[in-house]
C-alpha cells in the first residue's frame, strides 16, 4: 500500500508549483487531508469556504474518497452563501462527470472517486483544478451577502 501522506505531500508540491498558485491560494494539508482555499474565504482555521480531500482509514476500506466543497461555520451568512453561490454555479457543477450538488449543512457538491493509487496525485490535481473553476462565484457570491 502505498503512504497516502506522501500522497498528499506530491499532491501538495503540485498545487504550489501550479501556474494560478500564487494568486492568493492557500493549503491546509494534515497528512491524508488536505484543504485548498483562498485567502479571502474565511478559512484560516479551516472551517471557511475550501476544497476538501481526504484518504483515511474508512476510505482506505470502501476504496474510494471526496472531493469535495465546503461552506463551514466560519463562512458568513452560510445558508445565504450555499443558497446564492449554488443558484450561480450549480448547473455547471452538474455538467462536470460525477459530480452532485448537496446544499445541506455544510456541503456544497461532492465527487466520490475510486481509490486506485496509480497517478492519484495528478488525479486529485485535476478535480481540484476544475472545482477552482469556481473561484468568481466564491468571490461573487461573497461580495453579495
Amino acid at each position: 500500500m502505498k503512504d497516502v501522506k506522501n500522497v498528499f505531500r506530491n499532491l501538495e508540491k503540485l498545487l504550489r508549483n501550479a501556474n494560478w498558485f500564487d494568486d492568493g491560494w492557500e493549503i491546509y494539508n494534515r497528512g491524508p487531508y488536505l484543504q485548498l482555499y483562498k485567502s479571502s474565504w474565511h478559512n484560516h482555521n479551516q472551517g471557511g469556504i475550501h476544497f476538501e480531500t481526504f484518504i483515511e482509514a474508512p476510505q482506505i476500506k470502501q476504496k474510494s474518497f471526496p472531493i469535495c466543497m465546503h461552506a463551514e461555520e466560519d463562512c458568513p451568512s452560510q445558508p445565504e452563501f450555499i443558497e446564492k453561490f449554488l443558484e450561480r454555479e450549480s448547473d455547471r457543477i452538474k455538467s462536470w462527470k460525477g459530480y452532485q450538488t448537496i446544499g445541506k449543512g455544510y456541503h456544497i457538491c461532492q465527487r466520490t472517486l475510486p481509490l486506485n493509487f496509480k497517478n492519484l496525485e495528478q488525479r486529485i490535481f485535476e478535480e481540484l483544478n476544475r472545482l477552482r473553476q469556481l473561484e468568481t462565484g466564491v468571490e461573487e457570491t461573497l461580495k453579495k451577502l
